[in-house]
């Protein structure tokens, strides 16, 4: 049993919603998983650096997630505390004057967009449309359509395992790389307590309003047209192989459709595992191996699997 009495007076101390056995489903894009022990909308930087301190003392397992568009939760569910960054830790603002935008981690890669976009800056195109917030597209170094967070952050502030705030200089920094961030040097950063991504700055370019729009809305119309946006999932499940595309190869091993449970490689985009509306936690799992196993056998490449698993 997990004692949750100092957790439940900080919550109250920074006016944070508190509560027990939630379950997790409803926060992610793939719509599935169990209950948590312990659940907290974190409202402030004061009350996330509390409530990880309070965790590491008390020796409670604590994870971190934002919109949930990159991870898969366990069907038993997550030990010990889950915090979500969104809602109150989601402001954006601008500096119009040296073409920089400040966000915190749980804004909106969409909310980020617009802004640019409404501000005339151009450089974030690329991720008008990916379904997540800034702090996770920092820790993976999202990306689309030749575009990646690494060529337009200039800085990021995280939280670090002693409570303290410190500054990450991420301008040309080598560390960025396919899917990588100085986040994901150790396993799952990004989603424990030791480093925990709080805000980030981002240096664009000045550029004409109705041309960003129009560029933005094209990456859009392209996502809608070859993505399986209708149904939940996290994204490309697989990272992309040097010199390859991962939802090629799983297409010519002739895996579009094939399907466990309510999992399915999509028919649309043979780079998505769907669900396809009571797929569970272990449906995805066995299909990911399953088409890891083929690929690896028809064409000798080793995918490696982009998606977060919390449990």
């Amino acid at each position: 049993m997990i004692k949750s009495d100092k957790l439940e007076k900080i919550c109250l101390k920074y006016n944070a919603a508190f509560c027990k056995d939630e379950v997790l489903a409803p926060y992610t894009t793939f719509k599935i998983g169990g209950t948590c022990d312990i659940f907290i909308k974190i409202n402030s930087r004061e009350c996330l650096r509390d409530i990880v301190l309070c965790c590491k003392n008390g020796n409670i397992p604590c994870r971190v997630i934002g919109r949930g568009s990159n991870i898969l939760i366990g069907d038993e569910g997550v030990k010990g505390a889950v915090l979500l960054l969104g809602g109150d830790f989601a402001a954006v603002s601008t500096d119009s004057k040296d073409n920089v935008i400040f966000c915190d981690a749980g804004a909106s890669l969409t909310s980020l967009c617009l802004a640019a976009r409404d501000n005339s800056l151009t450089g974030l195109e690329f991720a008008y449309g990916i379904p997540g917030s800034v702090g996770g597209a920092v820790y993976m170094n999202a990306g689309a359509y030749d575009g990646e967070i690494s060529q337009v952050i200039r800085s990021c502030e995280y939280l670090d395992a002693d409570g303290s705030i410190k500054k990450l200089n991420c301008f040309n920094n080598p560390e960025f790389s396919h899917r990588k961030s100085p986040f994901t040097c150790k396993p799952t950063a990004a989603i424990s307590s030791k480093k925990i991504i709080l805000s980030a700055e981002f240096a664009l370019t000045l550029g004409k309003q109705a041309q960003i729009n129009a560029k933005m809305e094209e990456f859009m119309k392209r996502r809608k047209d070859k993505q399986p946006l209708e149904f939940p999932s996290a994204g490309s499940t697989f990272k992309r192989p040097g010199g390859d595309y991962a939802s090629r190869l799983v297409d010519i091993c002739g895996l579009k459709g094939l399907s466990v449970g309510g999992a399915q490689v999509s028919k649309k985009h043979a780079g998505f595992i769907i669900n396809k509306g009571n797929a569970t936690c272990k449906d995805v799992l066995e299909l990911i191996e399953i088409v890891r196993a083929r690929v690896l056998r028809e064409t000798g490449i080793n995918l490696e699997r982009e998606v977060e698993i919390l449990k």
